[in-house]
């Protein structure tokens, strides 16, 4: 898998790309820090996954978490 970092309105989100399934993964968290501008973006997450499946829906059975560099570079 190929790592990259995107852009998005000046933010980071970190993406992979898989040759074998030639799909894009995203860093979910990434991307809702940079759509909500939260300073929390893995509380919202996990509130939002709560909230979602309270209503029924199976999203989060669904949603694997892959290993992604931080800025750090530490994997998590």
């Amino acid at each position: 898998m190929k790592s990259q970092i995107q852009l998005f309105e000046e933010k980071k989100v970190r993406t992979a790309w898989d040759d074998a399934t030639e799909e894009w993964y995203f860093s979910v968290t990434d991307a809702i820090e940079a759509l909500t501008g939260t300073d929390r973006p893995r509380k919202y997450w996990n509130d939002l996954k709560k909230k979602l499946q309270k209503e029924g829906s199976e999203l989060s059975e669904k949603i694997g978490q892959l290993k992604m560099q931080a800025s750090d570079g530490k994997n998590i």
